[in-house]
């Protein structure tokens, strides 16, 4: 059986509380298995809740783990907006569909 290709990165759209903080939810999310890094922004704040960015890189990213330590947070993953998968880290690349559809 073959192993599955390594996760480079992650780029979730998270909803957490107002509290523990933001950098609690970095710290948290940084001890992941596989996680090198992680780079939160928040973008819309509410009463009691906060919708952030989290842009999570590593060498083999456990996203089950990610997943349970945002769960163990008591915030939830509202979708996955990006992902690299493979032997290296592929950047996005602008086409001209991006120029024509005016793609930040």
């Amino acid at each position: 059986m073959s192993r599955s290709p390594p996760i480079r990165m992650l780029v979730l759209d998270i909803l957490k509380p107002l509290e523990p903080s933001l950098v609690d939810l970095a710290r948290t999310l940084a001890r992941a298995k596989g996680v090198d890094g992680v780079n939160l922004v928040v973008y819309e704040v509410d009463k009691k809740t906060e919708t952030i960015k989290a842009t999570i890189m590593g060498s083999n990213i456990d996203f089950n783990d990610v997943r349970k330590r945002v769960e163990e947070f008591g915030a939830v993953i509202h979708s996955i907006d990006g992902v690299s998968v493979g032997k290296k880290f592929v950047r996005e690349v602008k086409t001209p569909q991006d120029v024509l559809l005016r793609v930040p």
